[in-house]
């Protein structure tokens, strides 16, 4: 199944149109208090690798890897739109 991912410079996230709340995710281990990032493998683009996976598989296995292979590649700073299929 294909997903789209948004997010903007204000760090506001969207999953299929949907925004993406940290909270769910932070209650399981929080990386980033401060919420989502992208662009480099540090604690932000951990909290939202592990939200999209938490929200579409209701689990997290495999967020690290998830996170490096995408999310890390994102540009970091800048409004995307990227869509993938998990």
């Amino acid at each position: 199944m294909q997903h789209t991912l948004e997010g903007n410079k204000a760090r506001a996230v969207l999953l299929d149109g949907e925004p993406l709340d940290p909270k769910p995710s932070q209650a399981i281990m929080n990386h980033s208090p401060d919420g989502f990032n992208w662009g480099y493998g540090g604690s932000g683009p951990a909290q939202l690798a592990m939200a999209i996976l938490l929200r579409l598989t209701g689990t997290i296995v495999g967020y690290q890897d998830f996170k490096w292979n995408v999310i890390a590649k994102i540009p970091q700073g800048e409004p995307f739109s990227i869509t993938f299929e998990l």
